[in-house]
């Protein structure tokens, strides 16, 4: 049987549930192409230009103005409409001078924030390896991998970076600026769990061996809640280092 490659078309009833898309008005939508970030935690540009920023009334016309470039992420022209556009992407309208934050609402669902210009866009580690020459390669949310050069590979020290820390990435040059370690006192961004889309303190770091670290946090409301360390992406100390 011939291989029929990827398919181009994802049924409405199927799409991820953090999608904010009308499930019965068609039947199928736009199937992100693979990038940056998973199908489950991104949205295709097409997506975001018609259905939440409402620049364009129907498919054709938002393809047009992705393609011309009107768009741009994390200061750079994007122009395939299928692009997935996830969590702290920063996206701009240089025509109309708008600037957006990607986050999540309450229900979990991927939303778009107004804000000011971000120079800087807000990354996780999610892992970290060693690689040739005793130099550290992050693994980032979005996808991307950034090399850290050592200047002695043998000095522990050096490598300033941990699992869960979150590090300043420049638009457009992409290079590390600035860096937030995943400690308690700093403030985290919640991105599942009953309390998603909140900010709240991390009050405690309980480390498990064979079970994710449960992480104590303390909203503005002085509410302790628990949730797992995966849910939690550190943005600051008393306030966020971009702006959200």
């Amino acid at each position: 049987m011939a291989n029929k490659g990827p398919r181009k078309h994802l049924k409405r009833l199927a799409a991820p549930v953090n999608w904010q898309l009308p499930r019965k008005v068609k039947k199928f939508t736009v199937r992100p192409s693979a990038g940056p970030h998973s199908m489950d935690k991104s949205l295709p540009l097409l997506l975001v230009v018609r259905d939440i920023l409402k620049y364009a009334d129907n498919a054709r016309e938002a393809k047009k103005i992705i393609k011309m470039g009107k768009i741009l992420i994390d200061g750079r022209k994007r122009k395939e409409y299928k692009h997935p556009t996830g969590l702290m992407d920063v996206l701009s309208i240089p025509d109309t001078e708008e600037n957006f934050l990607v986050l999540l609402d309450e229900k979990g669902r991927i939303t778009l924030k107004k804000t000011d210009k971000n120079n800087v866009k807000l990354c996780k580690i999610n892992n970290k390896t060693v690689i040739k020459g005793g130099h550290i390669q992050l693994n980032l949310h979005d996808g991307r991998n950034h090399i850290v050069k050592l200047a002695d590979a043998t000095k522990a020290e050096e490598d300033v970076y941990k699992t869960g820390d979150s590090v300043l990435i420049s638009i457009p040059e992409q290079d590390i600026v600035g860096h937030v370690s995943f400690e308690e006192g700093k403030l985290a961004y919640i991105t599942g769990g009953k309390h998603v889309g909140e900010f709240a303190k991390i009050v405690e770091i309980e480390k498990r061996k064979l079970y994710p670290d449960i992480i104590t946090l303390e909203n503005k409301d002085g509410e302790k809640f628990k949730t797992v360390r995966d849910h939690v992406f550190v943005v600051g100390d008393d306030e966020p280092v971009i702006t959200m």
